[in-house]
């Protein structure tokens, strides 16, 4: 495994994105710095923020020992994960079949298993107004999205049999079921691969990190934060 002697600096607030990559930065044993982004207060929309993550999301990172041992900043979760897999050569397999399943479930995470599950929970917790049609639709697609995921997991202990940068960016959103209206007993190997994550010491430290700031952030009580993260600046 590559050495890192320079902390990689993590931009990071305790979102389900942003536990991706504090599990996987937890996995990996290597030194890091976590960089608080208050994204309610907007402090993802800073010119500094933007430098490193044009698409003012978090996570990002800069890491100082990047390729050719110069700095490179990433933006974007499944970027990064990958990003650091390959790099430390740890929870990214060289097999290239290997690859090839985890770049498919990252991108379904990605693209289904993020996303869908975000809107479900603004349409049904965050949004102003209580759309009826758009609250079933989400929780429709979660549901179907947990009835694939529960069907992968059939026979193996992890998403493809291994344990990979994919069970890391399917964990954090996975933990809160009980919101996203999933009776987490229809999906038994969900459920139980969720109990296998949390037995994990990286994984627990990761999903705690920033724990106290995601406390004061209360974002259904926070006028101010709802304003700045859903609304067009």
């Amino acid at each position: 495994m590559t050495k890192q002697t320079k902390p990689i600096e993590l931009y990071y607030f305790p979102t389900p994105n942003g536990f991706k990559i504090s599990i996987m930065l937890e996995e990996l044993g290597v030194p890091y710095n976590m960089n608080m982004v208050d994204i309610g207060a907007g402090e993802q929309f800073e010119e500094k923020f933007l430098t490193i993550s044009p698409n003012n999301k978090i996570p990002a990172i800069v890491d100082p020992e990047g390729p050719d041992g110069k700095p490179v900043s990433v933006f974007e979760s499944g970027a990064i994960l990958k990003y650091l897999g390959q790099k430390f050569n740890k929870f990214y397999p060289t097999d290239k079949r290997k690859q090839i399943q985890v770049d498919e479930w990252l991108m379904w995470q990605m693209g289904g298993f993020g996303p869908m599950l975000g809107q479900n929970h603004h349409f049904a917790i965050y949004a102003p107004e209580k759309i009826d049609y758009a609250i079933k639709r989400y929780i429709d697609e979660t549901h179907r999205l947990y009835k694939v995921l529960n069907k992968q997991l059939e026979g193996k202990d992890y998403i493809i049999g291994e344990y990979t940068i994919v069970d890391i960016a399917t964990i954090g959103w996975a933990t809160l079921y009980e919101r996203q209206g999933i009776n987490i007993s229809d999906f038994p190997n969900v459920k139980n691969w969720i109990k296998r994550m949390k037995s994990r010491k990286a994984v627990v430290s990761g999903l705690v990190l920033g724990k106290e700031e995601r406390k004061k952030f209360n974002l259904a009580k926070n006028e101010k934060a709802k304003s700045v993260l859903f609304n067009q600046r």
